[in-house]
């Protein structure tokens, strides 16, 4: 519960640094939010493009998560995102099967491919004590440049070299029932695999022995090793699951949100994955309730930006407020501690003037 209050604080004090910018550039804070707003929930079809977009940041955030809990930083969702979608892709370019088994071949084989981009900066921390950020964000680069590769030379579209051919429906995440019910949205299978994904992660966290024993080596690894734990397997382990989720995310960005890969570029939603997973406490629902509401501010950016003068820049400086009051939570915390212990001291105060 506290935790979400302090969440709550956060986004509030980024939305009102973010308004006094406003001010300060002569705009008008409660027009420009409500555009904000608009853009990304103004109707059912801005509502399943807001959806759309917070699928592959579910399971970036989930990923950055899941490390977090077993004290691990992966900054590498990008590359595994990358990769995750690279597989996905020439799977579904490469064969023709039924709708049913490619999608979940896809799906599987995306997943693993991101774990497999995550086992190595694993197996670096766990043997040899090599720090996870400095190898994932290299790792990142490795993928950039396979992709790089990779797209030109076996997957080229028809017209560009900077992209692969595009999927075909069989091979999307895309239903017709849902791109009907959210009249032209571009909704897909994403949001509803990262749903279980949410579901997934907190049973693991939460239900499991392998949940309590990543808990255990993220709070304290010496102590959880000399409790007979096996802290090198449970740190491999935790960055494989991370990756796998990672590369989930590559699976509905570019098998959902999009039919092709592009080459020169690396998502940003790897990175804000950590905002996701900070703003959501590490806790899988609210990494879902926090990829929506990063959904909603880049959904509704653009929208802003065409109906007032507002520059698009505001937006991301209001999520990079959100992200710095969210990463000094503790702060947050402890200024909300001392309110609470105030107002309980005042009433006990009250209360023994009443008996006197």
């Amino acid at each position: 519960m506290r935790t979400t209050i302090v969440s709550l604080i956060a986004v509030l004090l980024g939305l009102i640094a973010g308004g006094i910018l406003m001010l300060f550039i002569g705009s008008n804070p409660f027009e420009g939010y409500g555009y904000l707003f608009q853009g990304g929930l103004k109707n059912i079809s801005r509502i399943g493009d807001t959806l759309a977009t917070a699928s592959p940041l579910i399971f970036t955030g989930l990923s950055v998560a899941f490390a977090f809990r077993t004290g691990l930083f992966n900054i590498g969702a990008s590359g595994q995102m990358l990769i995750g979608g690279l597989v996905a892709t020439a799977i579904g370019l490469t064969f023709d099967w039924s709708r049913p088994i490619l999608l979940l071949v896809m799906i599987l084989c995306g997943f693993l491919g991101g774990a497999l981009w995550a086992f190595i900066p694993g197996l670096l921390k766990a043997r040899f004590n090599v720090h996870e950020v400095v190898s994932t964000i290299m790792m990142n680069w490795v993928a950039y440049w396979t992709v790089y590769y990779v797209i030109p030379g076996y997957f080229k579209g028809e017209f560009l070299e900077t992209e692969s051919r595009k999927l075909g429906d069989e091979a999307t995440l895309r239903v017709p029932f849902l791109t009907e019910m959210f009249q032209g949205s571009y909704i897909n299978l994403g949001l509803f695999l990262g749903i279980i994904a949410v579901i997934i992660v907190g049973f693991i966290i939460n239900k499991t022995t392998l949940g309590f024993e990543l808990k255990a080596v993220g709070f304290n690894r010496h102590a959880a090793e000399f409790a007979g734990m096996r802290v090198n397997s449970n740190i491999v382990l935790s960055m494989l699951i991370s990756g796998g989720l990672a590369g989930l995310a590559g699976v509905a960005m570019y098998t959902g949100n999009a039919t092709s890969m592009q080459i020169g570029i690396l998502p940003s939603q790897g990175f804000d994955g950590i905002a996701v997973a900070l703003l959501g406490a590490n806790n899988p629902i609210g990494v879902f309730f926090a990829a929506v509401f990063f959904g909603i501010l880049y959904s509704g950016t653009g929208f802003m930006n065409a109906m007032t003068e507002i520059p698009p820049e505001i937006a991301n400086t209001i999520i990079a407020i959100i992200i710095y009051f969210a990463a000094t939570s503790i702060l947050i915390e402890r200024l909300l501690n001392k309110f609470m212990k105030r107002r309980n001291n005042s009433k006990s105060n009250a209360v023994k003037k009443e008996e006197a």
